[in-house]
C-alpha cells in the first residue's frame, strides 16, 4: 500500500444521542456542502454518556441513509462495536455501504467497551478487554479476507466459517479499515497489521506516545507506518468571540449530559485560536482532524471547520 494521502483532512463525528433524525440528516447535509472529508456515527445501542435511556439511533441503518443522501465525503462508523454483529455480516454491510455510496465506506472496527448496553441486550461480552481484543482480532481477519473476495474457513473461540466468501466486490479497489483505540500490547499491534486508518483519542503528549509505539509495532511486521492514516477527534467550537464559544459548549455539554469533558481535546474560539490549538496534532502526523458534533447541532462551527485548513 502506497503512503498515505499527506493532505490534511476534517472529518464530522455526529453523535446520534439525544437527537432526532432530522437533526442527524441536516447536520450531514451541512457537513457535505461545508467541505468535510469525511462523515462518521459512533455505535452505541444505548447512550453512553448521560442518562442511558435517551433517543439512540442504530449506527448502521444511519451510515447507510448518510451515504445515500451525500456525494462526496467518506463516510463511516467510528467504530463499530465489533461485540454487536457477526464479522462477517459485518462485511457484507461495510460492501453494500460501499457500492451505496460509489466506494466512499470505511469499516471501523472496534472491541466494544460499554458493558450496559451489552447486559440489557443479552449480547456476550468478555469482561477483560484483552479478550475483547482477541475477539476483535479475529474478526479482522474475517472482514479483511471477505472484502477481498477470499474464501475463508475460519474456526476460532469465536466465529467458525465454513467456505465462506463473498459477492460483489467492492467499489473501491481496497476498502479501507480503520481500527480505533491506543492499548499498546493488543490494540495497536493489531493496527500495525490490518489498519489503513487509525484513530486515537488524547492529548497531544498521549497522541505522540501512542504513535510511538505504533512504529515499533509497524517495525515488527515490516510495515511502513506512513501507509496508516492518523485520526483524532477534537470538540471544536468556533465563534468570534472567545467567550461565546465557551458559552456554546458549555450549552452543548450540559445538554447531552457530559459532566467531565477533557480540555486536552477541546478547541474554541475564533479560527486562529483553534488553529493554534490543532496545528500541534496536525505537525506530529494527526492530519485528519475529527470534529465531535452534537445536538443542539451547531451550525456555524460545521459551516467554518472546513476552512480551518487554510491555517494550518
Amino acid at each position: 500500500m502506497t503512503p498515505t494521502d499527506a493532505r490534511l483532512k476534517f472529518g464530522a463525528l455526529l453523535w446520534t444521542q439525544r437527537t432526532d433524525w432530522s437533526g442527524v440528516r441536516a447536520a450531514a447535509l451541512a457537513a457535505e456542502r461545508a467541505g468535510f472529508d469525511s462523515i462518521w456515527l459512533s455505535d452505541h445501542l444505548l447512550c453512553p454518556i448521560g442518562d442511558a435511556g435517551g433517543s439512540m439511533f442504530e449506527a448502521w441503518t444511519a451510515i447507510a441513509a448518510i451515504g445515500a443522501l451525500t456525494a462526496r465525503a467518506s463516510v463511516g462508523l467510528i467504530v463499530s462495536a465489533n461485540t454487536f454483529r457477526h464479522p462477517a455480516l459485518v462485511a457484507k454491510m461495510a460492501v453494500t455501504l460501499d457500492h451505496i455510496t460509489g466506494g466512499r465506506a470505511v469499516l471501523g472496527l472496534g472491541a466494544g467497551w460499554h458493558q450496559p448496553e451489552h447486559a440489557v441486550h443479552g449480547l456476550s461480552f468478555e469482561r477483560g478487554p484483552g479478550a475483547r481484543l482477541d475477539r476483535l482480532g479475529a474478526a479482522l481477519s474475517i472482514v479483511r479476507q471477505l472484502i477481498d473476495g477470499e474464501i475463508v474457513d475460519h474456526r476460532s473461540p469465536w466465529y467458525e466459517l465454513a467456505g465462506a466468501r463473498h459477492e460483489p466486490r467492492p467499489v473501491a479497489a481496497r476498502l479501507p479499515i480503520l481500527i480505533g483505540g491506543e492499548g499498546p500490547a493488543k490494540t495497536l499491534p493489531l493496527v500495525a497489521r490490518h489498519a489503513d486508518m487509525w484513530n486515537a483519542r488524547g492529548g497531544i503528549g498521549a497522541l505522540a506516545a501512542s504513535d510511538a509505539i505504533l512504529r515499533d509495532r509497524c517495525s515488527e511486521v515490516g510495515r511502513d507506518p506512513a501507509s496508516i492514516e492518523r485520526l483524532t477527534n477534537r470538540w471544536i467550537v468556533i465563534r468570534d468571540d472567545a467567550n461565546s464559544a465557551v458559552r456554546a459548549i458549555e450549552e452543548t455539554n450540559a445538554y447531552q449530559g457530559v459532566t467531565d469533558p477533557d480540555p486536552a481535546i477541546i478547541a474554541t474560539g475564533p479560527p486562529e485560536l483553534v488553529a493554534a490549538a490543532l496545528r500541534p496534532v496536525v505537525d506530529i502526523g494527526f492530519r485528519h482532524i475529527v470534529v465531535s458534533l452534537r445536538a443542539p447541532w451547531d451550525h456555524e462551527t460545521i459551516a467554518r471547520a472546513p476552512g480551518l485548513r487554510d491555517l494550518l
